[in-house]
Order: structure tokens, then C-alpha cells, then sequence
């Protein structure tokens, strides 16, 4: 069959493209499938004011939706400024479906009415990545941290593990560092932050001052930082059992008594600070004995190890119990004038061996040490980690 030229060309198609909406789906909702708002909570709002705006399913109450929900969270801890999301029918806006209540980035509150009332915390999905980073300081460590990529809230961190070891007020430009890190990320890849410190170091003043967290023992609550060789980073005893305070007396083997006016041994550190003000155990360790006696008034007595002891005088209010475990800087009571005092104060006594000492002319040790068995499981444990920091050094400083 043959075709004339004239023959009226084929009409041409015009295709319409129609767009889809696109599924968004979180917190266990399809987002679509619902009139969404998103909220933040304004001062005196409360799960019922929030509830009110809205008509429930059918047998549903407003009494009963609260009730159930302080079976699963305080609702005394909603706060303004938190964001929460309301899901109500499509077509009647009014109608709740469901309320989320965003407690933080990762933690949520459900209250689903589609069929009962099912209140749930949830969290939302998470993930761990691991990584060595190592960089040379370019202006402060917040900033050479953010430009790994990595969460500046570290900064503090680092400042916190190495308090005793260096002035970070006086870290410059070239002091290099390393971190094995682990980070928490959402699941759509979105960043969370530090989870966890595994090992790091940090060049100050040409030294490499290493760090690994570690915990001697299964009961021991928290981690300490070890360097290469064992010992801790941190002093065992604080310098003082409060964070602000005036020294008026010193210990002495003759001082006159201000109150019993007459000279006689001082065998303790007296501070001054106002009524109330939180009392810190210096070190960790037992509390081996409280209570109260004339002279002494409310008092505090810790045992640290076989070699130490520290007492803690003239409280207002004990705060800790005979036999209990207490952690470094841990307030364990509130500073007062019971017993012989002509002002609040803590009387602060140190034992070393048996015998009542100057803890200020003391060369003090700093975490307590290793024994032979658990410095040989620590070594071992810190091998692979200590060589992937200097790895990643060799690595990053090559050029140099």
C-alpha cells in the first residue's frame, strides 16, 4: 500500500503527567492518610487542654485518655516548647485519630485512639558507626572538631578526661589529637552526636597524652581514664570538699580553739562557705561511718581504700548512709555550725595509714592504682585500640 504526500499527518499525543503525593511516613504513621498539625506546647498546656480541641471516638472520654496515658509517662514532665502532632480525620478535622507527643530526638509518646486507647514510649530507630578521626588544632577544638564532622558537644568532653593532665585554656594552634568515637545516627542517616568514647589522645607540649576509659571491676558503676602504662588521668582526692569556699584554719598540732579558748592540735582543714552549700566526697569509696557527736556535730566519714580515710565535720544535713558506695565530687551532705562552731564551715579531716594528716602538703596518688592482674587484662585490652590511634596519626601527619 502506497501513501500520497498529501496524506494528513498523525495527530500528535499530549501525555499528562499526574503527580503523586508523596508518602511520608513517621512515628509509626502514613501521614497521608490523615490531617496532620504539628504544635508546640505553650505554657500551662496540658495533655486535657490539648485533648479539649478535639472531638474523640465514639465511647472515647477525655478523662479516660489521661488516665491511661499516666500509666506510661508522667504527664507532669510535658513541657512548654515541645513540639507534639495531632493526626485527626481527613474529612472531619475534629475527630482525633492519634497524638505523638516528641519528648526529645530520639524518644516519643503514642497515644493512638483508632480502635482503644494504646499508649506507648517509643524511640525511634537508631544506628552505631565507629571511627578514628585524628586532626591538628586550626583555631579552638570546637572548631577543629566541626570540621571532621564531628558533634563540638566533645570539646567538653576532652576537657573533662584530661582536667588533671592539661590546661585546655592554653592549648594553641599545631597540638594535635586522636579519637576512636562511636556516633549515633537515625536510620535516614541524619546525626545524632557522640555515643561513646573508646580511646583518644591529645599532643600537648610535644607529649602524647593517651586516654582509655576502663572499669577495673563488673561492680564498678562508672569508667575511669587509664593512660598507656596504667595509671589514671584523674587525681583520686579533689583538691577540696567544696567548689567554692574560704580557708580560715589550717591543720596545725597547736591552734587556739576559738571556741573552747584554749590552744590544742587541729588535726583538720577548716572551710568556710555559706549555710547549706553542697559538701563533696574527694574521693570515692565507702561511707564508713555518720552521725553526731558533741565537738564534731553532723559528721561524714568515708573510707577510700586500705591506706586512706577522709571525715567530713559540722554538717547541717547528712545526705548519705552508713555502708554506701559514694563516687568522687558525689554531695554526700550540706555545709553547717552543728557541734563546736562559731560559723558554717566543714571541718575536713584526712587519714592516711591510720594517722590524721595534711592533706595540703600530701603528694596524693592519682586514681587508685592497678594491681598486677588487672594492669595485664588492661594492657591487653588497650593494644588494638592504642594502635588504631597511632595508625590514623601516622596517617594524618605523614607530611610532616
Amino acid at each position: 500500500m502506497t501513501f500520497s504526500c498529501n496524506q494528513e499527518k498523525s495527530k500528535t499525543r499530549t501525555k499528562k503527567t499526574i503527580k503523586k503525593e508523596p508518602i511520608i511516613k513517621d512515628y509509626g504513621f502514613t501521614f497521608n492518610d490523615y490531617n496532620v498539625v504539628r504544635d508546640t506546647l505553650q505554657s500551662g498546656d496540658t495533655f486535657s487542654t490539648i485533648l479539649e480541641a478535639f472531638t474523640l471516638p465514639d465511647s472515647l472520654k477525655s478523662h479516660d485518655v489521661t488516665e491511661k496515658i499516666k500509666d506510661s509517662f508522667n504527664i507532669k514532665n510535658i513541657r512548654a516548647g515541645k513540639e507534639f502532632i495531632t493526626f485527626s480525620d481527613k474529612k472531619n478535622k475534629k475527630e482525633l485519630k492519634a497524638l505523638v507527643y516528641i519528648q526529645d530526638k530520639t524518644n516519643y509518646l503514642v497515644v493512638d485512639l483508632r480502635d482503644s486507647i494504646v499508649v506507648q514510649m517509643k524511640a525511634k530507630p537508631t544506628v552505631i558507626k565507629r571511627r578514628t578521626v585524628a586532626a591538628e588544632l586550626n583555631g579552638s577544638l570546637s572548631e577543629t572538631l566541626d570540621k571532621l564532622g564531628v558533634s563540638t558537644a566533645l570539646a567538653p568532653q576532652m576537657a573533662q578526661i584530661y582536667a588533671y593532665s592539661i590546661d585546655f585554656f592554653k592549648i594553641q594552634k599545631g597540638d594535635k589529637f586522636a579519637i576512636t568515637l562511636q556516633e549515633k545516627y537515625f536510620e535516614n542517616g541524619d546525626y545524632l552526636g557522640v555515643e561513646k568514647i573508646e580511646a583518644c589522645y591529645f599532643e600537648y607540649k610535644g607529649k602524647k597524652i593517651y586516654a582509655f576509659p576502663y572499669k577495673l571491676s563488673e561492680n564498678q558503676k562508672y569508667f575511669e581514664y587509664y593512660d598507656e602504662d596504667g595509671k589514671g588521668l584523674k587525681n583520686m582526692f579533689l583538691k577540696a570538699p567544696l567548689d567554692y569556699f574560704r580557708l580560715t584554719s589550717r591543720f596545725s598540732r597547736a591552734r587556739f580553739h576559738p571556741v573552747q579558748l584554749r590552744w590544742k592540735a587541729h588535726n583538720g582543714t577548716d572551710y568556710a562557705a555559706p549555710h547549706g552549700t553542697p559538701i563533696k566526697t574527694t574521693a570515692s569509696g565507702v561511707v564508713e561511718r555518720t552521725g553526731y557527736t558533741a565537738g564534731n556535730g553532723n559528721f561524714v566519714k568515708v573510707k577510700h581504700n586500705g591506706m586512706y580515710s577522709t571525715q567530713y565535720l559540722h554538717m547541717s544535713k547528712i545526705l548519705v548512709r552508713t555502708g554506701q558506695r559514694v563516687s568522687q565530687g558525689q554531695t554526700i551532705g550540706r555545709v553547717g555550725s552543728t557541734g563546736l562552731a562559731t560559723g558554717p564551715h566543714v571541718c575536713y579531716r584526712f587519714w592516711k595509714n591510720g594517722v590524721q594528716v595534711d592533706p595540703l602538703r600530701l603528694k596524693l596518688p592519682n586514681t587508685e592504682p592497678m594491681s598486677k592482674k588487672q594492669k595485664g587484662s588492661y594492657l591487653e585490652y588497650i593494644k588494638p585500640l592504642k594502635k588504631e590511634l597511632d595508625d590514623i596519626s601516622a596517617k594524618t601527619f605523614k607530611e610532616e
